[in-house]
């Protein structure tokens, strides 16, 4: 059993890669061998549109045909049995180069045909974990929302199962005296990165458990 992680943020070691870990931390504790990839150390671009992927016949159908530092990477999630996506909330959305991932990942293998929807060889499971600095309360003015439920809608057309874990309220700097930032309640910020946020370590760590019990459980089935 093997699962990726996908690092979507430009940080190795703050929230987003810390909550990835405890998940690979989980997967491992089923037997899994795990891996994480730091997007922001690849050069690569999103899609060109260049549809060599829907090309009748074509060489590149049902793959991303662009040649940059993605490519290995994209062979080697074809060998995953689970992938998990980080990323921190920029402005409302993912970060661009988790975005500029995705589109990579998943576009080749969206078909424009009713029959079939996927062209992904096998079922695999796809976790999303998002970390913010804003509350939970205000994802209904930011619409994040509907983010998650888009994300995980295509990913279980696309590849047979998905689920989302939010981390919020999380601390973006380790000092806040030397930032602008006073919007900020910071008795708040450090008693939910005091209490809550091992809490959703705890989570991540269930979900990379979970997403390989489920994995292996199909795989007997």
């Amino acid at each position: 059993m093997k699962v990726i992680a996908m690092n979507g943020s430009p940080r190795k070691e703050w929230n987003t890669a810390t909550l990835l870990e405890k998940a690979l931390e989980g997967a491992a504790s089923e037997g899994a061998e795990t891996e994480i990839i730091h997007l922001y150390d690849l050069n690569f671009k999103g899609c060109t549109s260049c549809f060599a992927c829907k090309l009748k016949n074509g060489k590149s159908y049902g793959k991303c045909a662009m040649k940059d530092e993605l490519t290995s990477v994209l062979e080697k999630l074809k060998n995953a049995d689970a992938v998990i996506l980080g990323s921190p909330i920029y402005l409302g959305n993912l970060t661009g180069e988790m975005r500029s991932f995705m589109e990579r990942f998943i576009f080749p293998y969206l078909v424009y045909s009713a029959n079939p929807v996927t062209l992904y060889p096998k079922n695999i499971s796809v976790g999303y974990i998002y970390t913010m600095g804003a509350k939970g309360e205000h994802f209904d003015f930011f619409g994040f929302n509907k983010v998650i439920e888009v994300n995980e809608a295509i990913a279980t057309k696309i590849f047979g199962y998905s689920e989302s874990l939010c981390s919020t309220n999380t601390y973006q700097f380790d000092d806040y005296s030397k930032y602008v930032a006073d919007i900020f309640d910071l008795k708040e910020k450090a008693k939910i990165h005091e209490e809550v946020f091992p809490q959703d370590c705890k989570k991540a760590f269930e979900m990379g458990a979970g997403l390989v019990k489920r994995q292996s459980a199909e795989a007997s089935d």
